[in-house]
């Protein structure tokens, strides 16, 4: 059979072949005293809240889960604009917010909607990798930037003009990032969106981390810069909905009309259900629910960074935001004779017992020396996490 060439340009989601590891030994260990500790996939361990659970049954009770309009529900649309005015002081009209199913499929729409064959897209080293696929997919190719610890791990508006080429077509950035929890400062992301605009390009900016942030100087959207940045959103993370695939994305007037031909056509609508459910996220029961769980995520962070740090496993910028450490294991492996995050891994996860993600998938501008933890565990699981890391990288 012969295989498309877009679906041979994807490589594997190395963090999910990770899991698939995890997931075996797991179940060998299950009735151990060291049963697996999954510290490797960005998922939150809280699950949606009770007013967003009953929402959900009442709408397949009363049988209410017939398709709706491809741009989503207007109610929620409303509802989620209400959400930027009370949360970020930012006005986002509703006919501007385009309900997705996930941040997946709004990313894919962005794509579609914006990148020709051949165009390239500026995305900083490391970056989430599924972000930069969506461009391949598009016929489109990311162009990864290194950045530093210095930077953040982010691109600044000097690297994105000086990376700049003919085929540019424009960035697409994370605020916060996936792996590194670090986000852009909003005075230098307006310098960058000024590049990008001056060379008439688009800005895409990932935004599913910032319900979840730690510092006022970087919680913000950077819908408040301009009309013509495009945000993706979601209610996975923040809202902690991952697995009812509800997300958003936020574009100019002039391509919302655009981006709902193509919704209609790829996907038709988001799940009615998830819809529904998604209103009562707003609910102040359910925002009381959010704020208090985003305070233990802080906790945790401010638990598990420095204690990685006294491992020697150094983070070297600490997240503003979302639930990753980016560490440098390069010390812990040539303490065990390992060769590179990859192999780290792989002893974590068969001699501690602990799950983690390697460098590789995020890019190539020294990820061989990193390792991405995810905190989205209980304390409880952290605290064993370290005692275990500790013990190997001590035997």
């Amino acid at each position: 059979m012969r295989i498309a060439q877009r679906a041979q340009r994807i490589e594997p989601f190395y963090v999910m072949e990770v899991a698939k590891a995890a997931s075996a030994l797991a179940r060998e260990v299950a009735h151990t005293d060291r049963p697996v500790i999954f510290l490797n996939i960005g998922e939150p361990d809280f699950t949606a809240p009770d007013p967003v659970q009953a929402a959900a049954t009442r709408t397949i009770a009363q049988g209410a889960t017939q398709y709706t309009q491809a741009l989503g529900t207007d109610a929620l649309r409303q509802a989620i604009s209400g959400w930027y005015a009370s949360r970020f002081s930012v006005n986002v009209p509703a006919r501007r917010i385009v309900v997705t199913a996930g941040a997946s499929a709004a990313l894919h729409l962005a794509c579609l909607a914006l990148i020709e064959h051949g165009d390239e897209v500026l995305m900083p080293d490391p970056s989430y990798p599924c972000n930069r696929h969506f461009v391949s997919a598009a016929e489109g190719t990311a162009v990864l930037v290194p950045t530093t610890a210095e930077e953040r791990y982010q691109l600044s508006a000097a690297k994105v003009q000086a990376a700049w080429g003919p085929k540019t077509r424009g960035v697409l950035l994370a605020s916060p990032s996936n792996p590194t929890g670090t986000s852009i400062d909003p005075a230098e992301l307006r310098r960058i969106h000024e590049v990008v605009s001056s060379h008439g390009g688009v800005t895409l900016i990932d935004e599913i981390y910032l319900g979840l942030s730690h510092d006022e100087a970087y919680g913000q959207t950077a819908l408040a810069i301009s009309d013509d940045i495009i945000s993706i959103n979601s209610f996975s993370k923040y809202f902690n909905m991952t697995g009812w695939r509800l997300g958003w994305l936020v574009v100019p007037d002039a391509l919302v009309g655009v981006i709902e031909r193509l919704a209609q056509n790829l996907f038709i609508c988001p799940s009615t259900i998830s819809q529904q459910a998604a209103l009562a996220c707003f609910e102040p029961e359910s925002l009381a629910a959010y704020e208090a769980r985003r305070a233990e995520f802080k906790s945790r962070r401010d638990f598990f960074i420095p204690a990685l740090n006294a491992l020697g496993l150094t983070v070297p910028v600490m997240p503003d935001g979302a639930f990753y450490a980016w560490a440098d294991c390069s010390a812990a492996c040539a303490k065990l004779g390992l060769k590179d995050s990859w192999d780290f891994a792989h002893a974590a996860l068969h001699h501690a017992h602990v799950a983690i993600t390697p460098g590789r998938d995020f890019g190539t501008a020294e990820t061989a020396r990193f390792v991405r933890f995810s905190t989205a565990n209980s304390m409880a699981e952290l605290k064993t996490a370290i005692e275990r890391l500790q013990a190997c990288l001590n035997p």
